[in-house]
């Protein structure tokens, strides 16, 4: 066997890629998060960011897979490990056998690098991972120039997150910040703000997007706060013609970005 195979999930290094896969106060202690899967990984490639440690095991891996982790440098460090411990730290269950440890990045709103006419997605207070991955997917799709999450419940390298967004977080700039931040920014840089709320609003498609725009969402269950409906441009509204009065927050933003895509593209 290589000296760098691991054969035992009791290995100090399988635990800490554990704990890195559970607990936010790890990531944030070691400064590192964890990506799973080939597609992922590449993304994570291709958006520059720096790996530590990649796990492989052979047993899954195609030669796409193989060819990728062979384009690594010397300075990431890496290890084979049995099937067994693969099946422990790998979350899919999937068959690409790949799992890195990977750099955080410090993002914030002053290295955003935004086009003549940005088109942004903020999201305030966002609590479920899945549904901000799926908001990120929409805004890779849409071309959007960022994602801006305002006053966090969620951790930007939580697993669930990457894996939801199938690496759209590291193909579209995604930056934490305050809300009292975020307006700052946006009025700054003379970005139109448009807040989604059922309350004295306009259709959605009635609403200029586009100039300099940021579509503004809220959560699920209480909406927007007073803060971001006294700061916008103007209110928007998706019509609902059921019986419920509102969407999930992920469809939400694909509606609002692909009708900005439309404006912009008519």
């Amino acid at each position: 066997m290589p000296d760098n195979y691991i054969s035992s999930v009791q290995n100090h290094k399988i635990k800490k890629l554990l704990l890195l896969q559970q607990k936010s106060s790890e990531r944030r202690h070691e400064g590192l998060f964890v990506v799973e899967g080939k597609r992922e990984i590449a993304h994570c490639v291709e958006g520059g960011y720096q790996f530590d440690s990649v796990f492989c095991c052979p047993d899954y891996m195609d030669e796409e897979a193989l060819e990728l982790v062979r384009g690594f440098d010397g300075g990431v460090k890496r290890f084979e490990v049995s099937k067994e411990v693969y099946e422990r730290i790998a979350y899919r269950g999937s068959t690409e056998g790949m799992i890195a440890e990977v750099r955080m990045r410090n993002s914030t709103l002053d290295k955003l690098q935004l086009g003549e006419h940005p088109l942004i997605v903020v999201l305030e207070r966002v609590e479920k991972p899945g549904n901000l991955g799926a908001v990120l997917r929409s805004a890779d799709a849409a071309g959007a120039d960022a994602v801006i999450v305002c006053d966090p419940l969620t951790d930007l390298y939580n697993p669930n997150l990457i894996r939801s967004s199938i690496g759209a977080i590291f193909t579209v700039p995604c930056v934490a910040s305050t809300s009292e931040e975020c307006i700052t920014f946006l009025k700054d840089h003379g970005i139109r703000i448009l807040t989604a709320q059922l309350q004295d609003s306009s259709l959605y498609y009635d609403t200029d997007m586009t100039t300099p725009t940021a579509i503004v969402m809220g959560t699920e269950s209480t909406g927007l706060t007073t803060q971001w409906r006294d700061a916008a441009d103007a209110h928007i509204r998706i019509p609902m013609l059921g019986r419920l009065d509102s969407l999930n927050v992920s469809v939400s933003a694909a509606i609002l970005l692909f009708e900005a895509v439309h404006q912009r593209q008519g």
